[in-house]
């Protein structure tokens, strides 16, 4: 393969990490419904306000939600219409493929942490 190629597919992956991470996954949920501050996401998600801190962080480095300052708080919200669409085809897939994905042996299973 090209050089060029792998570092797509290298950036590919990184991407699709942010949404791998069950804590980020749950995260990722929550603001389907619109934005909300850390506290609002921490109430939603069950995870410690340190937690959800840091993971908003990541997801707003690396581009998959926005942010905005209001009065003291700050909301977070998914950072473009495609973010939602990547996660409702994620549901769609599941439900087509959730017996094989379930069985899978291959994938390290991943604990939700918080």
């Amino acid at each position: 393969m090209l050089t060029v190629e792998l570092q797509t597919l290298g950036l590919k992956a990184k991407l699709f990490r942010g949404f791998s991470d069950p804590t980020r996954l749950a995260i990722l949920e929550s603001l389907r419904s619109g934005s909300k501050s850390v506290g609002e996401t921490v109430s939603a998600t069950g995870f410690a306000q340190s937690s959800v801190s840091s993971h908003l962080a990541c997801l707003y480095e690396c581009g998959l939600v926005s942010r905005r300052q209001q009065g003291k708080f700050v909301y977070y919200s998914l950072s473009d219409g495609r973010v939602e669409a990547i996660l409702r085809l994620g549901d769609v897939l599941l439900a087509d493929v959730a017996k094989g994905v379930y069985e899978c042996t291959r994938y390290e299973e991943l604990e939700v942490r918080g």
